[in-house]
């Protein structure tokens, strides 16, 4: 071995992750809403950058950064009234007799509605809140028997259970049969154990099926409906259109803000001493980059979706049901990228086709085999099979995930195992053959 110490020269090739690098791959798995908040944060700490987002003017981010925090955007007064939030307290107090509670019964009452979560259901404990509020445990109680007589029914229960059993007697008081099944069988009457409790009570499995419908119809989160969530839009990063021609995409970028050199700045500056000018330097590289970042994630954005128009044709031109097996790998391989920027591209991405808006990641399905040998389907089209069996099924004798596969492989020509029948089923909360089952 030779230990003499010397120099060498050796060329290596390497890949080095730089900062401009990441900065682009982070702009290509960015979502429209990412991107111009991305850019909008630039614009305030890069002065060469000016952005204008639809009608609003070009806003110079040195002279005007703290514009946004004290400008309000003129709404019609329509979505003013929707935007107002609904408070659950104030929902139950008004159902209250004021004139009737004490100040000590009204403060307690308070209290609780406080310790009620977003679906209704109280989660304090009573001992904690008397010895609190310094009053009697009786008195807290007592508060809770309060709210639990408010609308919505269920509301302030302590679990699913209590719900449902205050929902069935609000609604059918005479009904001792269901207030029994809730009361003492209720967890074995969720899981359809139904023959056992039918011998108990000496009743058919008929009336516990009616009964089971009627729970069905019940609400097990009484307090989310007074929640008012806010509306949300999803803004396409693409759109797929028929024409004459043919499948046309174009890209819709007009909810991105558009990004500009502020020159007269740049002028102003670039010539200053050298401290200034390898600033303005820095920042128009910068700049720049960005610049041929968004660019490049408008490119390859182009492309991916071009390549999934061109392998799901017949998916946007006749519907859902003709989505065809596709991986990212494939595409990627085809379009001699790594399978990450194929990823990263569609991630949180949506596309507006003739068929409705639907994301890009959804048109990516695993294959799954068929009896011939050259042909394969989708995971989706097997889950529509699957669905449309169920649907169809004599609900007295629901098919087995072993039938399913049985008729699969029959009438579609479709292989699959059993276990990938029960794991497609939960996907589609499509319960098991035994909890499908009706008595009539």
């Amino acid at each position: 071995m030779n230990l003499k110490a010397g120099l060498w020269q050796q060329q290596t090739l390497k890949l080095a992750m730089t900062q401009e690098l990441s900065q682009a791959i982070a702009l290509l798995q960015y979502s429209s809403q990412e991107l111009a908040e991305f850019l909008e944060n630039k614009a305030l700490e890069n002065p060469l950058m000016q952005i204008e987002n639809g009608n609003v003017q070009p806003m110079n981010p040195l002279m005007d950064r703290n514009r946004r925090k004290h400008q309000k955007s003129e709404k019609d007064w329509i979505e003013q009234l929707a935007d107002k939030p609904f408070s659950l307290e104030e929902h139950l107090i008004s159902q209250l007799n004021i004139a009737n509670l004490s100040a000590e019964q009204l403060r307690v009452i308070r209290h609780l509605i406080d310790n009620l979560d977003e679906n209704g259901y109280f989660s304090g404990d009573l001992g904690e809140i008397a010895t609190t509020l310094r009053v009697s445990e009786e008195s807290v109680e007592d508060g809770l028997a309060v709210i639990q007589t408010l609308e919505p029914a269920g509301i302030g229960a302590r679990d699913l259970q209590e719900c449902l059993l205050m929902q069935i007697y609000y609604q059918n008081p005479t009904n001792e049969l269901a207030q029994t099944i809730i009361s003492n069988y209720f967890v074995p009457f969720a899981e359809k154990k139904w023959k056992q409790i039918a011998k108990e009570l000496k009743v058919s499995l008929k009336e516990i099926q009616d009964i089971f419908d009627e729970v069905q119809l019940l609400d097990p989160k009484p307090g989310a409906k007074l929640r008012k969530d806010t509306t949300t839009y999803i803004i396409p990063d693409a759109i797929v259109e028929q024409s004459a021609e043919g499948l046309t995409v174009r890209m819709f970028d007009d909810a991105l803000p558009r990004i500009s050199l502020n020159e007269s700045y740049y002028k102003k500056f670039k010539d200053q001493d050298q401290q200034v000018s390898r600033f303005i330097q820095d920042k128009l590289q910068d700049y720049q980059w960005i610049v041929k970042s968004i660019e490049q994630r408008k490119e390859t954005l182009t492309r991916v979706v071009a390549k999934i128009i061109e392998k799901q044709t017949l998916f946007f031109q006749q519907g859902a049901r003709h989505l065809v097996p596709m991986t990212m790998k494939e595409v990627a391989a085809e379009l001699e990228v790594h399978e990450s920027t194929v990823s990263r591209a569609v991630r949180e991405k949506y596309v507006q086709t003739p068929n409705g808006t639907f994301t890009l990641k959804s048109f990516f399905t695993s294959t799954i085999q068929t009896v011939a040998a050259d042909e394969n389907t989708s995971s989706t089209q097997v889950k529509n099979a699957i669905n449309h069996l169920i649907k169809e099924e004599n609900k007295e004798k629901p098919l087995s995930d072993q039938e399913i596969v049985d008729q699969l492989k029959e009438t579609k020509g479709i292989v699959v195992s059993r276990r990938t029948i029960a794991k497609y089923r939960d996907q589609l909360g499509i319960p098991s053959s035994s909890k499908r089952k009706r008595f009539n």
